[in-house]
C-alpha cells in the first residue's frame, strides 16, 4: 500500500488530463465513436437482461465489493478484466467488444446493473491510475431520482452518453426508481506523462498476479460454467 500511495502521487502530477473527479469528454477524442454505437450495445444488452436473474451480484464475483453491496441489487455481465477474457460473453456480445477496443488502455468491460431502490453507499476505488466511463444504456425515469455522486460532483446519466471520472475519489449511486439502471462500465489507463505511464502499465499488469483479482476471475469462470451449461441443456429440450 505504501508503494500505491507513493505511485499515486506521481500520477497526480504526471497526468495528461488533469485530475477532476469528472472529466469533460472533450478531452478524449474517442468517445462520440463509443457513443455513435451505443444502441448496438444496447441490442446485445437486451439480449443479456432475458436471463437477468441469473446475472451475479457484483459482490459474489468481487469479495471485496461485499463492503457496499451485499445483495443481488447490483448485477453485472463481465466480458473482461485485468488480463481475463470471457470468450463466452464476447462471443454473446462481440459488437459491444468491438466498439471498446477503440478505447487506449482497455482494462475491464462490463454491464452494470442497478436493480430499483438501490444506493451504493460511498467509497472510493483501490487506484488512481485507472479511469472509468459509463455509457447510459437504459436510464429509467424520473431521472432525478437516480445518478452518481464524484466528490462534490452529480452527474445523472442519459442514454447513448457517456460519462468519465476518477473512481479514486468518494463516491456513491443510486437507483431510487421504480425501474432497473444498466450502463456499459469500462476502466482504462489514466494518460499519464514518462515515467508515471510506465510505472501505471507495470503496477496494473502485476494487479493481474494478486489474491484479489485471481479470486474474481475463479468465481467468474465458475458462474459463466453453470450459466452456459444451463443454457445448453435449454436448447436441447
Amino acid at each position: 500500500m505504501r508503494i500505491v500511495a507513493s505511485v499515486e502521487r506521481i500520477n497526480l502530477s504526471l497526468s495528461k488530463v488533469g485530475n477532476p473527479p469528472i472529466y469533460d469528454t472533450a478531452i478524449f477524442p474517442w468517445i462520440r465513436a463509443i457513443e455513435s454505437e451505443w444502441r448496438q450495445i444496447r441490442t446485445e444488452l437486451d439480449r443479456v437482461l432475458t436471463r437477468k436473474e441469473e446475472l451475479p451480484g457484483f459482490h459474489e464475483l468481487a469479495t471485496d465489493v461485499s463492503t457496499i453491496s451485499k445483495d443481488r441489487g447490483w448485477k453485472t455481465f463481465m466480458l473482461a478484466g485485468y488480463g481475463f477474457r470471457s470468450e463466452n460473453n464476447i462471443n454473446l456480445c462481440p459488437q459491444t467488444w468491438r466498439i471498446c477496443q477503440r478505447i487506449p488502455g482497455l482494462i475491464t468491460v462490463m454491464f452494470s446493473i442497478l436493480e430499483p431502490g438501490k444506493h451504493l453507499p460511498p467509497h472510493r476505488g483501490p487506484y488512481n491510475g485507472v479511469l472509468r466511463l459509463h455509457l447510459g444504456l437504459i436510464v429509467p425515469e424520473p431521472r432525478e431520482q437516480l445518478g452518481i455522486r464524484v466528490e462534490h460532483e452529480v452527474y445523472r446519466w442519459r442514454q447513448g452518453e457517456a460519462v468519465i471520472f476518477d473512481d479514486a475519489y468518494e463516491h456513491e449511486a443510486w437507483n431510487y426508481t421504480p425501474h432497473t439502471r444498466v450502463v456499459l462500465f469500462v476502466d482504462f489507463r489514466k494518460p499519464l506523462r514518462f515515467p508515471a505511464n510506465f510505472i501505471n502499465w507495470l503496477l496494473l499488469h502485476l494487479a493481474m498476479f494478486t489474491p484479489f483479482i485471481r479470486e474474481g476471475m475463479d468465481n467468474q469462470k465458475a458462474w459463466e460454467k453453470r450459466f452456459y451449461k444451463e443454457a445448453e441443456a435449454w436448447r436441447k429440450q
